[in-house]
């Protein structure tokens, strides 16, 4: 226990060392990539889309983080290649709303399932159960990290 207030953790190297991790995570995952492949940015637009239904563009680029301008050449592209639609919005005409397309789901799944079966090979070759439970339950955290940064 820690008497003088200080804190167990120096949170700027935790800050760090998560940064460097999650870039490395992320790094080999678009090496699995083929060129002409959706963006990350792309996919995280397109899987939000899945998760959450039909959404105005204004609320992707509030909860995707990223500028209105960003999320418009997001959306041309995605919609370009049928990825995603867009419809009027019921409640206020000014607005549209964006779906994902069938093609869009597939895509979707096809990159899930291939990023999937990679983790899962290297959890089940790399890591005891124990370790492997230990990831699972440090995932709410960085979800809850991942939404507060």
């Amino acid at each position: 226990m820690i008497d003088d207030g200080e804190q167990a953790v120096d949170l700027n190297q935790l800050g760090n060392d998560l940064r460097i991790v999650v870039g490395r995570i992320v790094r080999r995952f678009r090496l699995g990539e083929h060129t002409g492949d959706v963006t990350l940015s792309e996919m995280s637009v397109l899987a939000r889309l899945d998760r959450e239904g039909p959404l105005p563009a204004s609320t992707l680029s509030d909860q995707e983080r990223i500028s209105p301008q960003a999320i418009s050449v997001i959306v041309g592209i995605l919609e370009s290649r049928a990825l995603i639609a867009r419809a009027p919005d019921a409640a206020d005409a000014r607005r549209f709303l964006l779906t994902v397309t069938a093609a869009g789901r597939r895509l979707l799944v096809g990159r899930r399932s291939r990023n999937a079966r990679g983790v899962a090979v290297a959890l089940a070759a790399e890591f005891t159960p124990a370790e492997q439970e230990q990831l699972a339950k440090a995932l709410p955290l960085l979800e809850r990290l991942a939404d507060r940064i």
